[in-house]
């Protein structure tokens, strides 16, 4: 998989731009800001319900803390279910959204890292989306990163159709509720998940406190942890990959954590990994 790094990174010039997601890129933020102008408290509600839904279960839960990491285990149903919430967020197909995170933490803010903030705050956040490689689809070169993920015909398919669930979710919402419901349950907040996500590869990489002194320059957010349900423990998560808990002390709210101790409970998952710290650590901050 080739990466781009800096100094070799893209440059940002319309002969490096990917046309195709640049055009939905702002095709959606602008249907994002029209929705705006089509409120109502049944919209949000159903916004916010698909926000915890894609990212909540689909990112959070699904693609990092199972799928990347295996923090725990699960019913092959559940595990294909959260897959399918993590197509609502358009932030790719399972294999590749695996293969790209698992490559980052090999190369985390080195030669290497496919969205490091040292190659630019913009380039982390959103930058290698639009200048960067495009391997959305390309599901035969992503399965070398997630092998396991790429045994499975259903992940082979649902990464090369990881459009399709949002595509019919939104038809769904079109006989529900008409365009506004549309406007709000796809592309708002379709927008407000991927900048929350982006968040982590930007922002927690950049401003934050540092637990543990990791090789890279992960940093904990407790405001992007707010956003992305528990995500924003980064530097946490840098230091224990594999631990279902990223938010390890009782006021590292980690809502993603919560709802697997509640599912464990009624014996939805088992097997869950959590980071053992011995006693309080000393919290490093940074600018």
């Amino acid at each position: 998989m080739q990466t781009s790094a800096a100094p070799g990174r893209a440059p940002y010039t319309l002969s490096t731009l990917n046309i195709i997601t640049a055009f939905f890129m702002v095709a959606f933020h602008v249907l994002a800001v029209m929705a705006f102008f089509f409120f109502s408290w049944t919209n949000l509600l159903v916004a916010v319900a698909l926000h915890w839904l894609a990212v909540g279960f689909g990112i959070s839960l699904g693609y990092h803390r199972l799928h990347t990491h295996r923090g725990y285990k699960t019913s092959t149903a559940f595990e294909y279910f959260l897959a399918l919430c993590g197509t609502l967020t358009l932030e790719g197909g399972p294999i590749f959204w695996v293969a790209t995170h698992r490559v980052h933490h090999q190369h985390s803010d080195k030669d290497g890292d496919p969205h490091s903030p040292r190659e630019g705050g913009f380039w982390a956040h959103m930058g290698w989306i639009l200048f960067g490689d495009t391997h959305h689809n390309n599901t035969a070169l992503m399965s070398r990163y997630a092998p396991d993920l790429a045994a499975t015909p259903f992940y082979r398919w649902l990464n090369s159709y990881h459009y399709v669930p949002l595509t019919l979710l939104g038809f769904v919402l079109l006989a529900i509720g008409g365009w506004s419901m549309v406007l709000w349950g796809i592309f708002l907040r379709v927008i407000f998940g991927l900048h929350a996500t982006w968040l982590v590869n930007s922002a927690t990489h950049m401003w934050g406190s540092r637990r543990f002194q990791t090789r890279d320059d992960s940093k904990n957010s407790w405001w992007v942890a707010l956003l992305t349900f528990g995500e924003g423990w980064h530097n946490n998560h840098h230091a224990h990959p594999v631990s279902a808990r990223h938010g390890l002390v009782w006021y590292e709210f980690d809502i993603s954590w919560i709802t697997l101790k509640l599912f464990a409970r009624v014996g939805l998952v088992r097997d869950l990994k959590v980071a053992k710290v011995a006693a309080p650590l000393p919290v490093e901050e940074a600018a």
